[in-house]
């Protein structure tokens, strides 16, 4: 862990005040190319596109299967941003959309959310996200953006708390809690088509984290201290870490990662120690990697921890922030990734075919909608936990 030694002190204020100066310009660009983007799309409920994919000769499967996507996480997270920046109004643009798709959902009416749609203006019942396969000429959808993950669930619960819409946001937690909930904290959530979905039994730090938070919010005393003891059981003292979670077998997983690492502290469970635990394990120069099995800069990851640098004066804020304000795409959000490619350590889901190994989970270096939501809370020195 790093120390805070008088140096480090010394540079952080020097370093803070310039942060300070540079950062609201950055905030007014970010939140614009959301905005933007958003006026694109016309009027009424919307969700945004979580990547502003290749369209040319560059395009790749990636840009195929993301092209429509509108992840729940990232435009949750959008929302927030809006709010935040005195964009209300706009904010509930995507909470009315969050809650018209819980409503009318062409399969399931539990309460879920699915964790994407398809981008643009919401419709009844609500479109999933899908392309056009041409090695079997058929349309095709991804079995993890029609299933269900409790993080982002979550996050439209704290999105739906922060606008006053408690009646979705209490019937998303009924649903989790009937359906997902462990002996200690919540499973997964549920994996691939709509008739054979599997329940995934693996258990986040990270999602029950944002459940914890999500149902403190909702005034759910109990279950928030049942997701909440989960993720104070995966806190390694010794190390100062937080573990991932526990695989399906209950072990829990060897690598760090970023989410999980750094985020009890912006919820006020971890400790400044434990953030900055994690920042060192996961530096790549000027910014973080998303795990321990990345090796390179993950630039989503960047923006929060330099959130979570900034409230404990760590003069390593700035540093980050300058490498997210230097990895603006031409439409005003911010990448990805630094590089083309960046490794999570973590797989997609589980392989629906006999023989067919899991596929890899990666990102790549396309304008992010999730990347350029924190960076533009970090700016504002805005905590959406």
């Amino acid at each position: 862990m790093t120390k805070l030694t008088r140096r480090a002190v010394c540079a952080g204020a020097l370093a803070l005040p310039a942060l300070a100066r540079a950062a609201p310009d950055l905030a007014s660009r970010l939140v614009q190319a959301v905005r933007g983007q958003m006026a694109a799309l016309g009027d009424g409920p919307v969700l945004l596109n979580s990547y502003l994919v290749e369209t040319g000769p560059k395009a790749d499967d990636f840009d195929l299967t993301q092209a429509n996507a509108a992840y729940v996480y990232d435009n949750a997270l959008a929302g927030l941003l809006l709010i935040a920046a005195g964009h209300k109004d706009e904010a509930l643009r995507i909470g009315q959309a969050l809650a018209m798709a819980q409503a009318h959902d062409r399969t399931f009416h539990d309460g879920r959310l699915r964790n994407g749609y398809a981008a643009g203006v919401m419709t009844s019942p609500a479109k999933l996200p899908g392309f056009w396969n041409k090695k079997t000429n058929q349309w095709d959808e991804d079995p993890y953006q029609v299933g269900t993950d409790t993080g982002p669930v979550a996050w439209a619960m704290l999105l739906w708390q922060a606008l006053g819409m408690v009646q979705p946001a209490n019937k998303a937690g009924n649903f989790l809690d009937e359906r997902l909930r462990a002996p200690l904290g919540y499973y997964g959530g549920f994996y691939g088509f709509d008739q054979a979905q599997q329940k995934l039994t693996w258990e986040s730090t990270e999602q029950n984290l944002d459940l914890a938070v999500a149902f403190s919010r909702l005034g759910r005393a109990e279950d928030a201290a049942h997701a909440r003891a989960f993720v104070k059981a995966a806190y390694d003292a010794k190390a100062h870490l937080f573990k991932t979670g526990l695989a399906p077998d209950g072990k829990p997983g060897a690598m760090l990662a970023a989410d999980a690492g750094i985020w009890p502290y912006l919820a006020g469970i971890g400790d400044g120690a434990s953030a900055q635990a994690a920042v060192d394990a996961l530096q790549h120069g000027d910014g973080i990697g998303f795990s321990s099995a990345s090796d390179g800069i993950w630039l989503e990851g960047t923006a929060f921890a330099a959130l979570a640098l900034k409230r404990l004066g760590d003069a390593r804020a700035s540093a980050f922030l300058q490498t997210v304000a230097e990895n603006l795409s031409p439409q005003g959000y911010v990448y990805a990734t630094v590089a083309p490619v960046l490794r999570t350590g973590l797989k997609i889901g589980p392989s629906l075919q006999k023989g067919v190994p899991e596929a890899d989970f990666n990102y790549y270096r396309r304008p992010s909608l999730s990347a350029t939501s924190w960076a533009g809370l970090a700016a504002l020195g805005k905590n959406p936990l």
